[in-house]
């Protein structure tokens, strides 16, 4: 088992068509037995992770019986988001429950922020090496 993984930095276009350089992360999640491969962005600024609700779905998720109670900031603000535990494999490292704030935004990314994704990875940028590198917590 690799004691940290390396990845580069994802070209994307943004909404002026203009290019950028995103941490995107590979990852397999897992939501009671069902996997969904599926790309995060790592977000040191974010407060929560955020799933976005067609991926809530693929994993088996059922809005109704979510954990309620949850606000989300920013653009998100206007969503209503409920608490979900998911699974997440990053590459051969070991396997960790994230939480997430699940939300009825569809056209948001998968975002990994401070809680609890920074808090079970650490996380390197050498944004002008266009690389970053994760290690497990474990």
């Amino acid at each position: 088992m690799a004691d940290f993984l390396r990845f580069s930095y994802s070209e994307t276009r943004g909404s002026s068509g203009e290019t950028l350089f995103r941490p995107i992360l590979p990852v397999i999640l897992t939501h009671r037995g069902t996997p969904y491969t599926a790309h995060a962005i790592i977000d040191s600024g974010a407060d929560v992770n955020v799933l976005p609700y067609p991926i809530g779905i693929g994993l088996g998720g059922n809005w109704e019986q979510a954990r309620t109670g949850l606000t989300l900031s920013g653009n998100l603000a206007n969503y209503e988001a409920r608490g979900i535990l998911v699974n997440c494999t990053v590459g051969d490292l070991p396997s960790v429950q994230l939480a997430f704030a699940w939300t009825r935004a569809e056209h948001v990314p998968l975002l990994f922020g401070q809680v609890n994704f920074f808090m079970e990875f650490d996380v390197c940028f050498f944004r002008a090496r266009s690389m970053f590198e994760i290690r497990s917590r474990s």
